[in-house]
Parts: structure tokens; sequence; C-alpha cells
């Protein structure tokens, strides 16, 4: 059998033998009912159908300075098909209001020009007004209290003195949030890193509960929720996209509750059993542009992770042309004396001390303490992937063959075609 995984733009082939004992983990979003609605329409048909909320048009009236957070590029949020209509619905009613288009980077980069062309189009980029978040930048956040955590939420300044805060974005699963989407607009979105640190502090990620398709007792989610409250973001459109990045389904209003539902739909297809623990375990990142950096990787390698049984081999399908990802990540990984010292080191770490990238070596930390990882990555990268501690392979089924080789040909293979888009249970 042949399976194209997504890798980069491209995606790469799996040959499996027929001889081989496997199965394939994906999400059945491909196999819902479709409508004949066009993306255009699946938005608009939630927007005139909000959640817990008024129409955006409503809650418009009479703001002076509107704020949309969207997000940045390392999100596939099919922008072009959700912020013209919140613009429209906005001048509906408030024609003369200021409106700010507001950047979630979160923790990464800022967004280039050219990458706000392609997520919105030329008109939008050359026409309204854009700030890109730096949660470096402490001069541009306002402290607006303490969230349950005891960390403090120092948002953007835009944000903050917004008379209407709404977001766009998009759900899917996430390895340690439960769900992306809603909530994430503010922490980490428009958060400083004073507040996404503390937000994502070594105790928080260790909880049974911070793992995927989980929001109930999730410690870093419920600093998520009450950040939300906390910045009055009071509307969203968020989107569920299928493999081709696709709109197949949209939620509208209320920031907590049309996200819960929208939650609540994408669970249904998204969560998947294997019929048994597997000895080597395939995952991907889902392509571009999620798989441009191992950082960003760790997430579709816990899907393998959760599939895996304990000692089995996950096989990390990813290009990570742009390299590692994440300096403090990089460096932990190739310094440490093996995974299982440096998690006891992160342990110790306590919330207002929490590095950058902590939460990410201390998730593949965790991973790399049960499993070994061949990463299928760009050759540019290899020899830095193995000063972290992976083994490497330049196709995926050279790295399936010598996985077979160390568990035999009767070993269980567990596929994930996109191991960031399933919840397995």
């Amino acid at each position: 059998m042949d399976i194209k995984l997504p890798f980069s733009r491209e995606g790469m082939m799996l040959h499996l033998d027929d001889n081989l004992e496997y199965e394939i983990l994906e999400s059945s979003i491909e196999s819902m009912p479709r409508t004949e609605k066009t993306e255009d329409e699946i938005v608009l048909s939630a927007m005139e159908h909000p959640i817990g909320s008024p129409r955006l048009s409503e809650l418009a009236k009479g703001r002076q300075k509107v704020v949309i957070i969207c997000s940045d590029h390392t999100r596939p949020v099919p922008s072009r098909h959700i912020i013209p209509f919140m613009l429209k619905e906005i001048r509906e009613e408030n024609p003369k209001a200021d409106i700010t288009l507001l950047i979630a980077t979160g923790f990464h980069r800022a967004t280039t020009r050219e990458e706000l062309v392609g997520k919105f189009g030329e008109e939008i980029v050359s026409q309204e007004k854009i700030l890109i978040h730096d949660s470096q930048n402490m001069d541009d956040m306002v402290n607006i209290g303490t969230l349950p955590s005891g960390a403090p939420l120092l948002i953007n300044k835009a944000a903050a003195e917004a008379d209407l805060l709404v977001s766009e974005g998009f759900i899917e699963t996430h390895f340690f949030a439960g769900f992306s989407g809603g909530r994430k607009s503010v922490l980490p979105g428009v958060s400083s890193a004073v507040t996404v640190l503390g937000n994502h502090c070594s105790t928080f990620i260790d909880s049974p509960y911070s793992r995927t398709g989980v929001l109930e007792n999730n410690p870093i989610h419920r600093d998520m929720i009450a950040a939300s409250k906390m910045a009055n973001q009071q509307y969203i459109v968020n989107v569920v996209i299928d493999s081709d990045k696709k709109v197949v389904h949209a939620v509208a209003g209320d920031a907590v509750e049309a996200h819960a539902a929208g939650c609540r739909f994408l669970q249904q297809y998204c969560q998947v059993s294997p019929k048994k623990p597997a000895d080597i375990a395939i995952s991907t990142n889902g392509g571009y542009p999620l798989d441009q950096n191992m950082y960003q990787s760790v997430k579709g390698m816990t899907a393998a992770e959760a599939a895996s049984k304990d000692g089995g081999i996950i096989i990390m399908v990813s290009n990570c042309g742009d390299g590692h990802g994440g300096e403090g990540f990089y460096q932990a990984l190739k310094n440490c004396e093996s995974p299982s010292s440096l998690m006891e080191e992160i342990l110790k770490v306590s919330q207002e001390q929490t590095k950058p990238d902590q939460w990410e070596y201390q998730i593949q930390s965790r991973i790399l303490m049960h499993h070994k990882v061949i990463y299928v990555m760009c050759e540019q990268y290899r020899a830095m992937a193995e000063e972290m501690g992976f083994e490497t392979a330049s196709d995926v089924n050279e790295a399936l063959k010598y996985a077979l080789k160390e568990k035999g040909r009767d070993a269980h293979i567990t596929v994930i075609p996109d191991g960031v888009s399933v919840m397995v249970k």
C-alpha cells in the first residue's frame, strides 16, 4: 500500500508491504457530511447565527477602537475567508470605527509583509491598519490582573485599550492546551513573554490533564479562559479545516461558548483509537506551514507518543527547512546528559523562572525518555538533529526499513498521516 504523507508543500510517499501489520489513524473530518456551501458561505452562516452573543454588527455599535486579533504565519487559518466579512459587518453599523488587525504572534517571530499578503491578500494589507504583537516589548504591554495560576496577565496595549476586542482563528487539537482557537488568541496570542512563560510552566506541562483534546481540569486552559474574560474578548469567528486547509465548519459568537461548541464538533471527527499500541509509529506535522521547524513538530510527535508502547520507535516525517525553530529548545537538547536528566532539571524550575522554549523541550524530553525518534527531514539540518539526540533519515521508507530491522517484520506499525489533526485515545 502506498500512502502520501504531508511533507513540506510536496508530500512524501510511504510504501507499506502487504505482509506487514499496520493500521492507519486519521481524522474522519474528510468523511463528514458535506454541504454545497462555499467556504465563504460557511463562515457567513456562522456569523449570521452567533452562539451566546449578539451579532458582530450589534457589538460594534458605538465602539470607537475595535481590535481584531488575527493568527500569525505559523497557523493555517484561512483568513481570506474570515477577516473581510468581519470588517464588513463591523462597518455596517459603525463605518467610522477605528479598526486594528493585531497579529497574534505569541512567542513566535514577527510575521513578514509577504506572509501577511499570503494570509489576507494585498488589498487588506495595503488598506487596513495592522499591528504585529511583540511579546518581548514590555513598553507595549499593560498589566490587567492576575491569573488563577498566580501569573500576571500582561497583554498588548492595543488589545487592552480596545472598546471591542474580537478575534479570528481555527480549532484543531493542541498537544497541551487541549484545542487551539478561542481563548488562545489572547493567551498566548497577544500576551507578554512574562505571561506566556508563567502559563507554560513545568508544573502545568507535567499535568496529566495538559494533553491533546483535554479541556476539563487542564490548568493551561483554565488560565487561558481567565485571560480571555479579563481582556474582555467578546466575540470570535473560528473555523474547522480539512487536510486541504479548506473551511468545513465555522462557529461565531461568545469567545467561550462558541469555542466550546467548535471543540465539541471537532472532537467527534478527530478522536481515534488504535487497535493496539504500536511498535513503530509514523507521524507528520501536517506538512507546510506547520512542519517548518523541529520546535513545532513536537506537536505531531505527541500523537505518535500516545499511540506507541513504551520503547516503541517513532518516525517523525517533518521537513524542518527552518531548522530547530527555537534556540533554547536546541541548546537544551543538545547539551543535556540525557532526556531524563533534562526532565529532572526542568521539573525543579519554578513558575516565575520558566525559560523560553522550556515547555517544548520538556515535552520532547518526555517522548525521548520512552522512545527512539527517527526524524525524516531535509538534508540541511540532519546533523543538527543528531546533535539533539535524534536519529535521522532522508526518506520515510529508509527510516521504516531501519525500524523494522530493530523491531522485526512482525512489528505493529501505526501510521498517523497528520499528527496535529487527531486525538489519540
